[in-house]
């Protein structure tokens, strides 16, 4: 036998259940805003390495691809010259393919492995005639197919002449 007014336990009951709910939806919206984490592209030079998840990810149109290449990369690294640079991507952007654009302009053909090493990549920055060489650039590893029809990801990366 109860002492409470009637509905009294009712309306404990539903306050308890709402403030469940409430706890859940909350749980449920915090994990929903949260992104699913991209592969990863990194550079390696001699003993340093650098890796950054992907500026944009799944399913690009050219448009979004030429925005993506041209936005400012998180991840720098010096590139001496005559320095080896070895650039490292997932196997499920390997299995797609990918080469590598500077300055957002395409500058490989596609890689079908999951790293590719560069010799003398310092030479990036060789000084055109009557100009002086480049303090930096920006490299870009793009996901995509052989055709260059259907892009799926863009790493960027800033590679910094510190000979310049």
């Amino acid at each position: 036998m109860t002492f409470l007014p009637r509905g009294g336990a009712a309306s404990r009951h539903s306050r308890r259940a709402a403030a469940t709910l409430g706890a859940v939806s909350a749980g449920l919206l915090v994990l929903s805003a949260c992104d699913t984490p991209t592969p990863i592209a990194t550079l390696t030079l001699g003993k340093d390495s650098v890796h950054t998840e992907a500026e944009c990810y799944e399913d690009l149109d050219q448009a979004e691809v030429q925005k993506c290449v041209k936005e400012k990369p998180s991840e720098r690294i010096e590139l001496p010259q005559g320095e080896t640079l070895r650039v490292g991507v997932d196997p499920e952007v390997a299995d797609t393919g990918w080469s590598l654009w500077i300055d957002g302009e395409p500058a490989t053909p596609q890689y079908k492995k999951t790293y590719y090493t560069f010799p003398n990549a310092g030479d990036l920055f060789a000084a055109q005639q009557g100009q002086a060489p480049q303090k930096s650039l920006t490299i870009s590893v793009v996901e995509q197919n052989k055709e260059g029809t259907e892009f799926k990801g863009v790493w960027n990366f800033t590679l910094e002449n510190p000979d310049a």
